[in-house]
């Protein structure tokens, strides 16, 4: 008897997870973007896909956006939306970075508007569990170090530290010394040649790219006492050539240029995605992740908009791009709205201020709310999920079977017309219709089991 009831339970279970599987499967994983070089391969292959691509490259040819209004470029637009580059994401510093966000801004170029005050970004999210624990552990380390530090009546140089730090590490050593002496060049020696802002801007990218961020990080974000120590962490990006000029341009032609730049726009996108004040949340900082914004202002260093301490406070520091909005005529307010995302962020300052004293923390992921079962009161803490969820009588409304048994129960909890349940998963997924078979077969057999006992 009881190996005919097992041969049919495992029947229907077959059964269920035969027609559960792919689309069960893509309705509860969300759709995980690939980077845009892989994307243009793909898309290379198809001959529709190809050819539209390079449509919509001579598209975007030149400053005249006029040719978006062209048929044949709408055509092009839309079926390139569904391909794998509408969702193509690009990682920050990739071997083929600026290959990547050519493929992304095609797409995103066409659908944005010039006059768009803020764009999404091309970059992945950052992964801040993995960048809080390196930010963690540099902390350990400089406390273990650096026992003066939490003294306040002795001197106390985080920057300092941090110097010292980054050239204990060989690579960090070789990078700094590097955009160093390209940046230096042209300052305080007549004769030597002049600086090269181009080329200590690209060694200053490659530098921040390229080292490890406890390093890179310990250097911008040093958290300071006195004048001395915070005119060493403004001195990090040799500002004389990397960042100040003989005047100031106007913000709003600071920013076009930046957006003629691939590399730029991107970076400027990823500082208003993740850097952009956001009342809702405690911090400020979109979904009160320190930690993204942070790697969104180092990302901007050695572009056109490169931000930095504007003076030596040593805790009431400004930051910002060199530019003014001397000029600005009716754009006044849009200029000040830029300059303010810089000077006067308080998500920047709070991330800025958390890392100086070691309070950042990995931020948990944001879930989606979904309609789930309580568990009952009477399970106990140790039992897992799984076998939470297996416990039909916990569930009876989602089985018509179960009203045999549980008649009263159910009718009690079953009043209105039964709703398709979210069942609780390990994984934080949704359930599919593969739970509820297992959800049946569990009732099913509570049901057989008490029917052979009689």
């Amino acid at each position: 008897m009881y190996f005919y009831i097992y041969v049919i339970l495992l029947a229907i279970d077959d059964v269920v997870l035969s027609l559960a599987g792919p689309s069960a499967l893509s309705a509860a994983e969300p759709h995980k973007p690939v980077d845009c070089v892989r994307a243009g391969d793909m898309c290379s292959q198809s001959p529709q896909c190809s050819s539209r691509y390079r449509v919509m490259r001579q598209c975007l040819v030149g400053r005249d956006r006029n040719m978006l209004a062209n048929r044949e470029c709408q055509e092009a637009l839309e079926v390139l939306q569904d391909s794998p580059l509408f969702h193509c994401r690009c990682k920050r510093g990739m071997k083929k970075e600026l290959q990547c966000l050519q493929s992304y801004w095609t797409i995103h170029k066409g659908l944005a508007d010039d006059d768009e005050f803020y764009e999404a970004s091309p970059y992945e999210p950052v992964d801040s569990l993995r960048l809080a624990s390196i930010i963690s552990g540099m902390h350990t380390s400089t406390t273990r170090s650096s026992p003066q530090c939490q003294d306040s009546s002795r001197t106390c140089n985080p920057c300092l530290d941090a110097t010292k730090a980054c050239n204990l590490n060989d690579v960090c050593k070789r990078q700094r010394s590097l955009y160093i002496s390209y940046c230096n060049k042209g300052s305080g020696h007549p004769s030597s040649e002049p600086c090269s802002r181009n080329r200590c801007h690209k060694h200053l990218r490659q530098f921040f790219d390229r080292i490890q961020n406890e390093y890179g990080y310990g250097l911008l974000f040093c958290s300071c006492r006195d004048a001395a120590c915070a005119e060493r962490r403004r001195q990090t990006i040799v500002p004389q050539c990397s960042y100040e000029d003989k005047s100031k341009p106007n913000c709003l032609r600071l920013r076009s240029d930046c957006r003629e730049e691939q590399l730029c726009r991107s970076r400027l996108a990823d500082f208003h995605t993740n850097c952009r004040v956001s009342p809702e949340y405690i911090s400020s900082c979109p979904n009160e992740n320190y930690q993204a914004c942070l790697a969104s202002y180092a990302g901007l260093i050695g572009t056109v908009v490169t931000p930095n301490y504007v003076d030596s406070s040593p805790s009431d520091f400004i930051i910002s791009p060199w530019c003014s909005c001397h000029g600005s005529g009716n754009q006044e307010a849009e200029c000040e709205r830029f300059l303010l995302d810089f000077r006067n962020n308080t998500c920047l300052r709070n991330a800025i201020q958390a890392f100086g004293h070691g309070t950042d923390r990995p931020k948990p992921a944001t879930v989606p709310p979904t309609t789930s079962v309580k568990p009952e009161p009477e399970m106990t803490a140790n039992a897992t999920t799984k076998e939470k969820m297996l416990r039909a009588e916990n569930y009876p409304c989602a089985f018509p079977t179960c009203s045999l048994e549980y008649g009263d129960k159910c009718s009690l909890m079953c009043e209105d017309p039964p709703e398709v349940l979210t069942i609780p998963m390990t994984r934080g997924q949704s359930s599919s219709l593969t739970d509820h078979a297992q959800l049946w077969i569990a009732c099913l057999t509570s049901l057989l089991g008490s029917a052979l006992a009689l």
